[in-house]
């Protein structure tokens, strides 16, 4: 009983750990833009291609497609942010969430024509799969690193926004935009890169998620309110709350599905709600 307690948090906290991965480039871009971005999962679902298209007809080894979907999402990313949503920050929330739906609905059909709508595999190496045994407990291989990975780049990301002159302009852009114009830091470019960190780390998510979460054409859609959840229950902006909340909503959903599968997704919804009753700012959030 304990073992099987454990092995569920366990597989709670990888899954919650991809949550994160991908929610907190949306936190970020939320918190300093004033942006409701709906099409993040885009991005992610575009570091899953392109990580599984490098392993499946180039070869090339599953972890050396990492970087390069983190890249790709992130240059996508900029691209888009550059060309299509920086139109769209003074606009109303409403103009901002039906825009970025059609973008997602747009990037379906897209990846639809040019991929198909079957599943995409990953090329996993050999050690990487199976599981190894800890004091009676086994761990999947692959989790472990999913944990692994996000937990170094919650570190990054801290020492990035904390210890940085980039941070620290971060900071004072998302505090005061015309306070931070005004002392000479140009916000239009920490908008950028802050987007292209975003969608990066999202692509990233989603080339880690593809054994997982799975990858097909309607991903961005799929997914969509649990990355909405890890941003809304813990916060937009920060980083802490974001990461409390994905292993919150990831332990309780894979708990949920263990004992009590014909709830399906209702645990999670009472859930936020309880938690928003409880931190209406956000775990990670400041009142005004």
């Amino acid at each position: 009983m304990a073992s099987n307690i454990l092995g569920i948090l366990f597989d709670g906290l990888a899954y919650g750990s991809l949550l994160f991965l991908i929610g907190v480039g949306l936190s970020i871009t939320m918190g300093l833009m004033n942006f409701i971005n709906l099409a993040h999962g885009t991005f992610a679902m575009a570091g899953g291609y392109i990580s599984a298209s490098l392993s499946q007809r180039s070869g090339l080894p599953f972890l050396a497609t990492l970087p390069v979907a983190f890249v790709g999402a992130g240059l996508f990313g900029l691209v888009a942010e550059r060309l299509l949503f920086r139109r769209l920050y003074k606009a109303p929330h409403l103009d901002q969430v039906l825009f970025t739906f059609g973008f997602v609905l747009s990037s379906i059909a897209a990846a639809h024509y040019f991929f198909g709508a079957g599943q995409q595999m990953g090329v996993m190496p050999s050690f990487l799969q199976g599981q190894i045994r800890v004091y009676g407990i086994d761990l999947g291989r692959y989790r472990l690193l999913l944990i692994a990975c996000v937990g170094l780049i919650t570190l990054a990301l801290h020492l990035i926004l904390s210890k940085t002159r980039f941070g620290a302009q971060v900071r004072a852009a998302v505090d005061n935009q015309d306070a931070a114009a005004g002392l000479g830091i140009n916000v239009g470019l920490i908008f950028s890169l802050c987007f292209a960190l975003g969608t990066g780390l999202a692509g990233l998510g989603g080339a880690l998620g593809i054994e997982v979460l799975g990858l097909d054409p309607g991903f961005p859609l799929k997914y969509m309110v649990y990355f909405l959840l890890v941003v809304v229950v813990g916060g937009a902006g920060t980083i802490r709350g974001p990461l409390i909340a994905a292993m919150i909503l990831g332990v309780f959903d894979v708990a949920g599905k263990y004992y009590v599968p014909q709830a399906g997704a209702f645990i999670i919804y009472v859930l936020m709600i309880v938690l928003l009753l409880a931190f209406p700012t956000g775990l990670g959030g400041k009142r005004a």
